[in-house]
C-alpha cells in the first residue's frame, strides 16, 4: 500500500529486440534509469535481446519502458515485450 502523497511504485520487466548488443544499449539504459532514480537491472540475453527490470514511481518507469522503445542512437529496436510484476522494494540499478 502507498502512503499518501507518496508515488505509486510499479515494477516492469522488459525485452528489447532488434539491434541492441554492442551498441551501448546497457550503458544508455543503466544512466537513464539512475537518472530518474529506478532501481533495478539491465543485461545481454543469449538469444541477443536485451532484459531490463525497473521499478519505482509509476511515470519514471513508463518513462524508461517509452524510451526503451527507440533505445541509444546505434541501436534498432525492433520490437518490445513488456511484463508488469510485483514491486519488491529493490534499491540500486545494475547492469549484468
Amino acid at each position: 500500500m502507498t502512503a499518501p502523497g507518496q508515488p505509486t511504485l510499479v515494477r516492469r520487466r522488459v525485452v528489447v529486440h532488434g539491434r541492441v548488443q554492442g551498441v551501448g544499449f546497457r550503458m544508455a539504459c543503466a544512466r537513464r534509469a539512475e537518472a530518474l532514480g529506478l532501481a533495478g537491472h539491465v543485461g545481454n540475453r543469449a538469444d541477443g535481446t536485451v532484459e531490463a527490470v525497473f521499478e519505482g514511481p509509476e511515470a519514471a518507469v513508463q518513462a524508461m519502458v517509452e524510451w526503451c522503445r527507440r533505445g541509444p542512437p546505434m541501436s534498432r529496436v525492433d520490437r518490445l515485450e513488456v511484463h508488469s510484476e510485483a514491486p519488491t522494494a529493490a534499491h540500486g540499478f545494475g547492469v549484468a
